[in-house]
């Protein structure tokens, strides 16, 4: 996507999921292509389970503001599809919503699944993964996040060389073991999304 000239990323999910780790591969490919870079994060419960969110903004010109108005938002890339859900006001038109069709309950009304998953799919041009099955055929469940950002990854400023380096730098010294099951899991998200 190099004739954008900037990129707002709304990435969602919940405790324990790897959002932030999604932020540090995204941050890290765009920092190396020279975009400027924004990022904030809002944890909510400090446990696995509570909401997390990071606001990216990327840009080939100067980032003013680390916040995302609502309406503006180019992608929102999700690990859990409740919390897509939530940001949807997020979105600007013609904006994509990228997310895991796999749920984490962790209220006890969770909204039915079908339900949730078919409000998602009215949205024009979203994307619905089901990282949970791709990341264990790729050797990890735990790289759901690393699945989902290989279903982004098309719509993504940085490039994929650019997202899989950052993967091998986070992953790299962990052990050849979760650096291959996490860059597996990225190509399976790549193709997924296809």
């Amino acid at each position: 996507m190099s004739e954008m000239r900037k990129q707002d990323i709304i990435l969602a999910g919940v405790g324990g999921q790897g959002i932030l780790s999604i932020a540090f591969v995204i941050d890290s490919a765009a920092l190396r292509e020279g975009l400027s870079v924004k990022q904030a994060e809002v944890h909510g419960m400090a446990q696995r389970g509570g909401a997390v969110t990071s606001h990216l903004r990327l840009s080939r010109d100067r980032v003013w503001s680390d916040l995302i108005p609502r309406g503006e938002a180019d992608l929102i890339l999700s690990v859990e599809p409740l919390e897509a859900l939530r940001y949807l006001d997020f979105l600007k038109p013609g904006g994509r919503v990228v997310t895991s069709s796999t749920p984490f309950i962790n209220i006890p009304d969770y909204p039915d699944k079908a339900a949730l998953l078919a409000r998602i799919k009215a949205v024009p041009g979203s994307v619905i993964v089901d990282s949970e099955t791709l990341a264990k055929q790729a050797g990890s469940s735990r790289a759901q996040n690393t699945v989902m950002l290989g279903a982004a990854s098309r719509f993504l400023l940085p490039g994929e060389d650019g997202l899989r380096e950052s993967i091998r730098l986070l992953f790299g010294k962990r052990g050849d073991k979760i650096l291959e099951a996490n860059l597996k899991a990225f190509e399976a998200g790549k193709q997924a999304a296809a």
